[in-house]
């Protein structure tokens, strides 16, 4: 499996202090905070089991590790806790800000994505996942096309290879979110 680099190079001092925060969470806090980054338990579970965490990195790669480790029971979890591409969950503004770039495509396209959508799920079982950050609509879209071609298992692991984009993306916004208490 091919892993990328962490969202940024270095930490922050936020998001050093994130990490501290994070590392403090009670165990039941941690994995209900990691489950809306993944919706995996079995990841989750990893990685707040793996506590403290020295740094952003060390966070990185057991996050990398967990989802290597991830059975295809877990894989699916995972997966399903990611709406189809251009049909964000309404309410959810993670999935809204991770496909922003299919908010201004046209009406064309978007019905485009929703019959490739529903081809893909139907070749392969799942959501296509990709990690939309940064992509606009006609990426996606070409993306999607390109891997409706796949074998499964190849796109199976394409899927794995999305999550840890997705997960190192979410955990490095985990780390950035100010505390509670601080002012916005």
């Amino acid at each position: 499996m091919t892993t990328s680099s962490p969202p940024a190079s270095g930490a922050s001092p936020q998001d050093s202090a994130g990490l501290t925060r994070f590392n403090a969470l009670p165990r039941e806090a941690a994995a209900t905070v990691l489950t809306e980054v993944c919706a995996a338990r079995d990841w989750a579970a990893a990685l707040t089991e793996g506590r403290p965490y020295a740094t952003p990195e060390a966070l990185y790669a057991a996050s990398d590790a967990a989802l290597a480790e991830l059975d295809a029971k877990g894989l699916d979890e995972a997966m399903a806790g990611h709406p189809p591409i251009g049909r964000p969950k309404p309410g959810d503004p993670t999935s809204s800000r991770e496909q922003r770039g299919m908010a201004d495509a046209d009406e064309g396209l978007k019905a485009e994505m929703l019959e490739m959508n529903l081809a893909y799920q139907e070749r392969f079982g799942h959501v296509f996942l990709i990690c939309a950050t940064g992509l606009d609509g006609k990426q996606m879209r070409d993306a999607l096309a390109a891997r409706l071609e796949n074998p499964p298992e190849r796109e199976r692991e394409n899927a794995r290879t999305e999550l840890v984009k997705i997960n190192r993306i979410r955990l490095g916004r985990l780390l950035a979110e100010p505390a509670a208490d601080a002012p916005a």
